[in-house]
């Protein structure tokens, strides 16, 4: 019998591998009978006994050596990197904030400290603290904002180079873009004041 298997999406060196009978594999291939991996398909059910059996069944004198995986745990290590990857990538993002917050403060303490004649001189023109405040957190915002709608930018430009690329459509979830736009000037806000 010869034919093509579909994809296995659980096992990708199934996907560059001949698969042929034991007597051709001795006869063609001088198979010598020790096979290294093998692949056995069970009801989700029998799962866990089977697991259990087949070390010994395999290889009776150090069944230890033998080692069996199941596709979901496969799927659980992916699933576990992923989530890693996305913990780390959300605490780059934290801290890309609190940077950002740290120089919007920054910037604005230097404002102040450089405008102090122009912040007297309106005092004496009967502007309130209040007044004053208000205009410097208006700054602040105004430079968060500036920041974000940058920062957004440069990212969904990354994200679409990078998708045409690798030939994938381009996805950019616009709660993920308000979010993060949100979330700077909020930063901005909180430093400014």
């Amino acid at each position: 019998m010869i034919g093509i298997l579909h994809s296995v999406p659980l096992s990708d060196d199934l996907d560059n591998a001949v698969l042929t009978g034991w007597p051709t594999a001795k006869k063609t291939l001088r198979f010598e009978g020790n096979p290294t991996v093998i692949y056995v398909k069970a009801r989700e059910a029998d799962l866990e006994d089977v697991r259990n059996v087949l070390p010994a069944t395999m290889f009776p004198e150090p069944p230890g050596q033998v080692q069996v995986s199941r596709p979901s745990d496969a799927l659980a290590a992916k699933r576990a990197t992923q989530n890693t990857f996305s913990s780390l990538f959300l605490g780059l993002a934290g801290v890309t904030l609190l940077v950002g917050g740290i120089g919007v403060a920054n910037t604005m303490v230097i404002s102040v400290l450089e405008r102090r004649r122009d912040i007297g001189l309106r005092r004496a023109l009967g502007a309130t603290r209040g007044q004053i405040r208000v205009q410097f957190l208006t700054e602040s915002i105004g430079l968060s904002l500036l920041g974000a709608i940058t920062g957004t930018l440069f990212g969904v430009l990354a994200n679409v180079g990078y998708a045409a690329y690798q030939g994938w459509p381009t996805v950019i979830p616009v709660l993920s873009v308000t979010g993060g736009c949100l979330g700077a000037v909020l930063i901005g806000m909180a430093a400014g004041v």
